[in-house]
C-alpha cells in the first residue's frame, strides 16, 4: 500500500516546537518569521525534513503560510483547509485565518510593527514574494532581513535526513529525445537571448533535460537537484554524491559535469561576469542575490525547459496513452467493483481508495500513486480537495455520490481521472447536476481552436451550462500534466484566472468541471486529453487545434439526464464509449467485460 491514511501533524506539534521556535528567534534577535509551505525546491510535495510549516504549527495542507513571533503566531490556509487547520492546531498559540483575503502580506501590512524585526529564508521564497513581503513590512513598520540560516532548522531537533534515493536514467524509448540533443536546444534559445547561461532550479525541468528520475518525493518520480546550462550546450548538474551511480555517470557522458550538491553556492559563483537566464516564477530569491552578489549580469525569464517539457513529442505521447490504456483497465475493474461489492452500503472510504491501488498494482505496473487518492462519500466529494484519514473515513452510504479522483505514475506516463458514481438510488438534483458537469466536460472536449488560443479562453466553455443554471465552481478546470512527472506542471492551464500562454500542439491538460453541494455531495468528471497539431475544418478557412482524449472509462450512464442533452452531446457520449469499448474490453474478461458492455451501451 503506497499511501496511508494517518495524517501526521495536530495541535501537539505546535505545543511542543513554537516554543523552541522562539528560543531560537530570540537567539537570533528576532522578533517574528515568516513560515511560507514551500520548500527550496517549491516542490507540490515535500519531503519530510522540509515540512517546516507542519513542524511548528501540526497543520500538514499543502498550501498555507505562517508568521511567528514570540508573542503571538497566525496561519494562513485556504478555503480546502479551513477545517482541516482548525483541527490541527492548537486555537490558544494559532490564530487561523483565510486565503486569499487578506493573505498572509495583506494581513502584515495592517499591522503596527514598528521597531520589530522579521526574518526570511530566502531559498524558500520567490524574489516576487520578497518584493511583496518588504512593501508589507515597510507599512507595516517592520525591519525585514534575509537570513543565512533558518531558525526552524536551528531549533528542530531530530529532523530528519535528506531523501537519498538513487538517480536513474530515463529511456529514451520513453523520453523521445536524447539529454544531449535536449540540452543543444536549450543552448541554441540561451544563444538567441543572448545569454551564457541558465540556471534550472526545477527538480522537473532538471528531470525532463537530463533524462533521468528519482524518487526524492512522494508521488512523483523526481531527483532533488540543480542544473546550469551553458550556450555551448554542456552543462554542470549538481546532486548528492550518495545518489550517483557509475550508470548514471555513462548515461550522462561527457557533455554534463556532475558536482555536488553542496558545491552549487560555489557553481553560481563561477559566473561571474556572465549574463544567466533564472526564472523568477520557480527560482528563489537565493538564486538571484547569490548571482547579483557574484557579479552576473541576470535574465528574468522562464524557464526555458517550461515549454519543450510541456509539449510531449510522439514518443511520450505514445507512452502515455499506453499508461492510460492499462490504467483504463484497473479502473474500469474498480468503477465494476463499485458497482456491486461497494452498492452495500457499508464499504468506507478508505476501503476505496485501497481498492483502487491494488487494482492498479494487480494490473498495470504502477511505480506510485500521482497524488493521495480523493475518495469522497457524501458530504466528503463537496470538498474538491479532501484528504481522506481514520479520523474522516465515512461509510458509502444507500443513496448517496461518491467522488474518487485518482492516478497513476509508470514509467511510460502519468495519469489522473476522476469519477463520481452512485451509491444506491441518485436524487433527481444529483441527476441533474451530473448532467450539467457532462455537458461542461463535453463542450471543452470536442471544441476547435485557432493558434494562439489560451486555457483561459476556453474555461467558460465548461462552465456554461452550469452558469446558465445558476452554478459555478470555484476551482481551475484544467491543468497540465507530466510524462513519468508532475501531475500538476505548467505552464498552460485552463481556468478563470489569465493565462497568457498559448495552448500548442503536444500539450496534455485535464478536463475536470464540477458542481460542490455543500454538506451533501460533489460532482467531477476528469479526464486527461492532449492538443492535436491544426487541421481543416471542412468549408473553413483557417486551420483549427482541437483534443485527442487519453482517459477511457465510463462514465455514470445511470445519473445521466438524456433529455438533458442535446443530439450532439448524445453523440459525443455514444462515441466516447464506444472507443472504452473498444480500448479496453480485449483486456477484459467474465463478469467485468459484460458489466463494460452494459456501462457503455447507447444513450
Amino acid at each position: 500500500m503506497r499511501q496511508t491514511f494517518d495524517i501526521k501533524g495536530g495541535p501537539q506539534d505546535g505545543r511542543t516546537h513554537l516554543p523552541l521556535l522562539r528560543k531560537a528567534l530570540s537567539a537570533m534577535n528576532l522578533d517574528g518569521l515568516y513560515v511560507p509551505h514551500d520548500d527550496e525546491y517549491q516542490n507540490e510535495y515535500l519531503p519530510d525534513a522540509n515540512e517546516r510549516l507542519a513542524w511548528v504549527s501540526g497543520f500538514t495542507g499543502s498550501f498555507g503560510n505562517a508568521f511567528v513571533f514570540t508573542d503571538r503566531a497566525i496561519l494562513f490556509a485556504d478555503g480546502r483547509y479551513t477545517l482541516q487547520a482548525a483541527d490541527q492546531t492548537d486555537p490558544n498559540l494559532f490564530e487561523v485565518q483565510g486565503i486569499p483575503e487578506p493573505g498572509a502580506f495583506g494581513w502584515l501590512a495592517q499591522q503596527d510593527m514598528a521597531g520589530k524585526t522579521i526574518g526570511y529564508d530566502p531559498k524558500l521564497i520567490s524574489p516576487n514574494e520578497v518584493a511583496q513581503l518588504k512593501a508589507a513590512a515597510t507599512s507595516a513598520g517592520a525591519n525585514l532581513v534575509a537570513l543565512a540560516e533558518n531558525p526552524i532548522d536551528r531549533a528542530w531537533e531530530g529532523r530528519p535526513e535528506q531523501p537519498t534515493a538513487p538517480v536513474v536514467p530515463h529511456d529514451v524509448a520513453y523520453a523521445g529525445v536524447e539529454h544531449a540533443e535536449k540540452r543543444a536546444s536549450l543552448g541554441k534559445a540561451l544563444k538567441a537571448d543572448k545569454a551564457d547561461a541558465t540556471v534550472i532550479t526545477s527538480p522537473a525541468s532538471v528531470a525532463w533535460a537530463f533524462n533521468i528520475r528519482g524518487g526524492d518525493v512522494s508521488c512523483t518520480p523526481l531527483p532533488l537537484g540543480r542544473a546550469i546550462v551553458r550556450a555551448d550546450g554542456s552543462a554542470e548538474l549538481f546532486l548528492d554524491e550518495v545518489k550517483v551511480s557509475d550508470a548514471l555517470r555513462t548515461h550522462l557522458g561527457n557533455g554534463v559535469t556532475l558536482r555536488p550538491l553542496s558545491e552549487l553556492e560555489a557553481g553560481l559563483q563561477d559566473l561571474k561576469g556572465k549574463t544567466v537566464s533564472v526564472d523568477p516564477d520557480v527560482a528563489s530569491a537565493w538564486f538571484f542575490d547569490t548571482l547579483e552578489a557574484a557579479g552576473a549580469k541576470v535574465l528574468k525569464q522562464r524557464d526555458p525547459v517550461a515549454l519543450p517539457k510541456a509539449c510531449k513529442n510522439a514518443a511520450e505521447i505514445a507512452g502515455t496513452t499506453a499508461a492510460h490504456n492499462r490504467d483504463g483497465v484497473a479502473l474500469t475493474k474498480f468503477l465494476h467493483w463499485l458497482d456491486t461489492e461497494a452498492q452495500s452500503g457499508k464499504v468506507t472510504e478508505i476501503e476505496a481508495a485501497m481498492k483502487l491501488e491494488a487494482f492498479r498494482e494487480e494490473y498495470s505496473g504502477l511505480n506510485d500513486l500521482s497524488f493521495p487518492t480523493i475518495s469522497g462519500a457524501g458530504p466528503h466529494g463537496a470538498l474538491p480537495h479532501y484528504r481522506v484519514s481514520t479520523a474522516s473515513n465515512l461509510v458509502l452510504e444507500k443513496d448517496s455520490l461518491f467522488l474518487v479522483d485518482s492516478g497513476g505514475q509508470y514509467l511510460d506516463g502519468t495519469t489522473d481521472v476522476t469519477r463520481t458514481v452512485a451509491i444506491g438510488k441518485a436524487s433527481d438534483d444529483m441527476r441533474k447536476h451530473y448532467t450539467l458537469v457532462l455537458k461542461g466536460h463535453i463542450a471543452l472536449a470536442a471544441v476547435r481552436f485557432p493558434k494562439g488560443t489560451t486555457g483561459t479562453h476556453l474555461d467558460v466553455l465548461a462552465r456554461h451550462a452550469l452558469w446558465q443554471a445558476g452554478l459555478d465552481y470555484q476551482h481551475g478546470t484544467g491543468h497540465g500534466v507530466g510524462v513519468y512527472l508532475g501531475v500538476h506542471e505548467g505552464p498552460h492551464r485552463i481556468a478563470k484566472p489569465w493565462n497568457a500562454v498559448p495552448l500548442a500542439p503536444g500539450m496534455i491538460v485535464s478536463n475536470e468541471p464540477g458542481y460542490y453541494r455543500e454538506g451533501q455531495y460533489g460532482i467531477r468528471i476528469e479526464n486527461l486529453q492532449y492538443i492535436t497539431p491544426p487541421a481543416p475544418i471542412p468549408g473553413g478557412e483557417i486551420d483549427m487545434m482541437g483534443f485527442e482524449c487519453l482517459t477511457w472509462a465510463p462514465l455514470a450512464r445511470d445519473l445521466i439526464v438524456v433529455d438533458m442533452l442535446s443530439e450532439a452531446e448524445r453523440d459525443w457520449v455514444n462515441a466516447y464509449h464506444a472507443r472504452v469499448l473498444d480500448v479496453l474490453s480485449g483486456q477484459l474478461e467474465g463478469d467485468v467485460k459484460a458489466w463494460l458492455e452494459q456501462a457503455c451501451a447507447v444513450i
